[in-house]
């Protein structure tokens, strides 16, 4: 029988999907050369970047998911927490190692493109036009992106009666497809970790970033996130609580 995963072993799954998460995602889009604040992306520049999201959610999904559920986003593990789906206990630790693997995941893009590319490419942190897009625009973009993911997660990796198998694949197309959509207006972030780590390590080595801006990208996905998680759960009849339906990609590691 599969033993059970330690907190410990979670935290490393967890930071160390996080930050593959922001490593290959906000690499891809450091790698384009996309400048902090342009205006207006090709869909080439929209469409590399979010497949490179996609990648590595899928990848991660199937490599920790039986370890820690793969939440790599604090808005899935605060939606889980709210709804009474992990304990906060859990979810304390499981958020410390998000945020650490977030700014990890951007030391390694710092790591690879030098420390000029933070003040000429940047480390592919996210950011919005106070002119054009404003806080309550941006808020509202990265809930309403948000509340879409936690819907697919909850459709596809906690709802028990969902086809196994899928999970990683259809939540890494979710992500990818939204940055399509959505990249233009915020970069369509839909995770705090993914905007903190870049923003961090690009203002540590010499970049410019306003930290305020990282507001819409917090407020957001937690309220999105939570949304995403109460809709699903009424539409589907899923109730929360500390006995709730476990992820199948956690359920899976506790089997045989």
């Amino acid at each position: 029988m599969t033993k059970v995963p330690t907190l410990w072993q979670k935290f490393l799954a967890e930071m160390i999907g996080t930050g593959f998460l922001v490593f290959v995602g906000a690499g891809a889009a450091t790698a384009t050369g996309v400048l902090l604040g342009k205006s207006a992306l090709s869909m080439a520049d929209l469409g590399v970047i979010g497949l490179a999201f996609a990648i590595a959610i899928a990848v991660m999904v199937y490599s920790v998911g039986h370890i820690s559920g793969c939440h790599i986003n604090p808005a899935v593990t605060i939606a889980m927490g709210v709804t009474r789906r992990m304990s906060w206990r859990e979810a304390g630790v499981y958020l410390l190692a998000q945020f650490v693997g977030g700014l990890l995941g951007a030391l390694a893009i710092a790591l690879a493109y030098g420390a000029s590319a933070a003040v000429t490419t940047h480390f592919g942190a996210n950011d919005f036009s106070d002119i054009t897009v404003g806080y309550p625009v941006a808020i509202a973009v990265e809930a309403i992106g948000t509340f879409f993911l936690l819907f697919v997660i909850m459709g596809t990796a906690v709802d028990g009666r969902a086809p196994s198998g899928w999970a990683g694949l259809m939540i890494g197309l979710t992500v990818g497809g939204e940055i399509m959509a959505l990249g233009p207006v915020t970069g369509a972030s839909l995770n705090p970790a993914r905007s903190f780590g870049p923003a961090i390590i690009q203002a540590l080595f010499g970049g410019s970033y306003n930290f305020a801006h990282l507001i819409p990208y917090f407020v957001g996905p937690i309220l999105g996130g939570i949304l995403g998680v109460l809709v699903y759960g009424f539409m589907a009849g899923i109730k929360g609580g500390e006995a709730a339906t476990e992820s199948k990609v956690e359920a899976t590691a506790e089997s045989d």
